[in-house]
């Protein structure tokens, strides 16, 4: 199951800009707008506790688990070239 961020959702329901955000717990705008598009593989729990400090919620509320969309199975119409038969 993906874990998706929503951050970007907590920082509008509290009316605070990423950069203020940024500087209230020490990190930069740029790791700060990695966590918010998903795009790391990990957070500490030191910066995930000042996040939710700030922002004065759970880590429940920024974070949440999804379940998996099921895979496509392949059209069976196509030949190993990409071309149809």
């Amino acid at each position: 199951m993906p874990i998706v961020v929503r951050l970007d959702v907590m920082l509008a329901l509290r009316k605070i800009r990423s950069k203020d955000l940024a500087a209230r717990i020490g990190i930069t705008e740029a790791n700060l707008s990695l966590l918010k598009s998903g795009k790391v593989k990990g957070v500490r729990f030191s910066t995930l506790e000042a996040i939710c400090h700030e922002l004065q919620c759970k880590p429940g509320d920024i974070l949440d688990c999804e379940p998996e969309e099921p895979a496509v199975e392949a059209d069976k119409t196509l030949t190993g070239s990409g071309r149809r038969l």
